[in-house]
Formats: C-alpha cells, sequence, structure tokens
C-alpha cells in the first residue's frame, strides 16, 4: 500500500505515455513547470513504481501496450483511492464507460493539447 497523499509534495506526477517522443516533452515541460515528474512507456511498469512509492497525480494516456491507461488508473485507483487522475489521448471518441466506475472523477484531455491548458487543468484537478 502507498502511503498517504498528504505526506507528499502537491505536486508529484507518475506519468505513463507511450510515445517516445510525447513522453519526454511531457516530463520535460511539466519539471519546467514545477512539478516531480517520473515516466514509463507503459502501464504495467507504471503501475509497478506505483506500487513501491506514492505520487499525487497519475497522467496517462488511455492507449498503451503492455496495460492500457484505463487499467493502469483502475489499479493505481485500488491502491491509493485519493490519487488523482488524468488521461490524455489522440482518440478523441474514446470515453470512459460504466466499467471505470473506479476512476469516476478522472479528467480527460485530448491531444492535441496545448502545455499551459495542460498545466492549467493539472493545477485545476490537484486543487480540488
Amino acid at each position: 500500500m502507498t502511503a498517504k497523499p498528504s505526506r507528499l509534495p502537491v505536486r508529484r506526477i507518475l506519468l505513463a505515455e507511450d510515445d517516445e517522443s510525447m513522453r519526454g516533452f511531457l516530463e520535460r515541460a511539466l519539471t519546467k513547470a514545477g512539478y516531480e515528474v517520473i515516466a514509463f512507456a507503459n502501464g504495467k511498469e507504471a503501475h509497478d513504481r506505483l506500487q513501491e512509492e506514492p505520487f499525487t497525480l497519475l497522467l496517462t494516456d488511455i492507449v498503451m501496450p503492455q496495460m492500457d491507461g484505463i487499467e493502469l488508473a483502475r489499479r493505481a485507483s485500488e491502491l491509493d483511492p485519493e490519487l488523482k487522475i488524468m488521461f490524455i489521448t489522440g482518440f478523441a471518441a474514446v470515453t470512459l464507460n460504466t466499467e471505470t466506475q473506479a476512476v469516476k472523477s478522472a479528467r480527460v484531455l485530448s491531444k492535441p493539447f496545448h502545455l499551459k491548458d495542460l498545466v492549467r487543468e493539472i493545477d485545476r484537478l490537484l486543487a480540488a
């Protein structure tokens, strides 16, 4: 089980994104914006890390190999019900169905997006 989020820095993000260039861009940009970011190329690796240490936000692509973002979010919510979750996706038609009840408070941001919009949405989510 992970530590309580209240013991964490407010700006600690676990990023799961399979596109290498997008992952690198997001990691650099969010770090510049003042966040601590740990990034992984797939949901399985991100989930393994989440079992080892706590985060305040899971920022995940939906469509990924090994474990998709929805499954990652569901498992992450089981580990830490307080974890904030935001999906980023290039598939505008992807919607969160009723099977994703564990992540009902998650936000979805469709690609392409501007970095300032991502930072604004993350700030709003963490402030909620």
